[in-house]
């Protein structure tokens, strides 16, 4: 019986996942050492108005950075010839420049769609109190919060260089097998329980247990997830997800209260995106997406989905 020739053993399943590992630590250490203070001080939010305050946004916001740092130590150093980073993250603007500016738009206007959806499902339902709407007042919110939501891709461009830069398209390949159902349903599971020292908190549904918030925000995350993968690939950046992102922690959760009667109680788990409204709303058209073929990637090796390997093309759906 002849020797196999020196390196053609097979790869240990712990070496080929180096990477994983090395961005799942950074990103959920991170996450945890960032709400530290607020962990310890016994923070808990116990109403969806309730503002957020400063120590609360400074942890918030540090924390946000850890995807992004996971994504670039994976690829820089979890790998073998990692090459060039932002390449391998998908860090670009669509071109031409007129696209990349609908790319854009229609990342803000579907989530946009999906709230206001989810918001008259649970008005028709009878769990979402509508208050009077002021054209005026409507237009200054909405103002106001574009311009906040601008300010803020900087911190949203933390999370999804790591989510849709780099687990995502990780996940998808499995040496030379590509995986699109495991990606979504890993990626979703990842995305949400990264969450977890917030949820503890209140974070995302006021008053609830964790035993409700978590697997909540699971769903939640696992519906959103395609849409924010769907921007992604059918641009080949990851800038229409930082938008969309941005969008539905932002706006989307500021249309919750914008649009309630100011005297009502709000539950995060029975209205917008957040809770069945929106999981109802968001399941119908991730099922629209993938029956149109538009959540399936043509070339699972292009550009942002082989970590550390060279572009070869945009990640595109095979249908548009």
């Amino acid at each position: 019986m002849g020797s196999r020739p020196a390196g053609s053993g097979r790869v240990r399943p712990d070496g080929r996942r180096r990477d994983l590992w090395l961005y799942l630590g950074v990103a959920y250490a991170g996450m945890w050492l960032a709400m530290l203070p607020l962990l310890v001080t016994g923070y808990r939010r116990g109403d969806a108005r309730e503002a957020t305050g400063a120590l609360a946004e400074v942890c918030i916001a540090v924390a946000m950075f850890a995807p992004a740092l996971g994504a670039v130590v994976a690829v820089r150093y979890g790998r073998r010839g990692g090459g060039r980073v932002w390449e391998a993250l998908a860090l670009r603007w669509p071109r031409p420049w007129g696209r990349a500016v609908r790319e854009c738009l229609t990342a803000a206007a579907v989530p946009a769609g999906l709230t206001v959806a989810a918001l008259a499902l649970g008005a028709l339902a009878g769990r979402y109190p509508v208050g009077e709407l002021d054209a005026g007042s409507v237009t200054g919110w909405l103002a106001g919060g574009s311009v906040g939501l601008v300010v803020s891709l900087p911190l949203f461009f933390g999370e999804e260089l790591g989510w849709q830069g780099y687990l995502f398209p990780r996940l998808l390949r499995d040496g030379h097998r590509t995986r699109p159902l495991r990606a979504y349903l890993l990626t979703g599971a990842a995305f949400a329980l990264w969450h977890l020292p917030t949820l503890i908190m209140g974070g995302q549904y006021p008053g609830r247990s964790w035993y409700v918030s978590v697997p909540a925000m699971v769903v939640s995350c696992t519906l959103v997830l395609p849409v924010f993968t769907w921007l992604r690939l059918r641009s080949g950046s990851v800038v229409p997800a930082v938008v969309a992102h941005a969008f539905v922690s932002s706006l989307s959760v500021g249309m919750v209260k914008e649009f309630a009667d100011p005297d009502a109680a709000l539950d995060p788990l029975h209205m917008g995106l957040t809770g069945w409204p929106g999981w109802i709303v968001m399941a119908a058209f991730v099922a629209f997406l993938a029956r149109t073929g538009r959540l399936r990637p043509v070339d699972a090796a292009g550009a942002g989905t082989g970590v550390g390997a060279r572009a070869s093309g945009p990640v595109v759906p095979d249908r548009l």
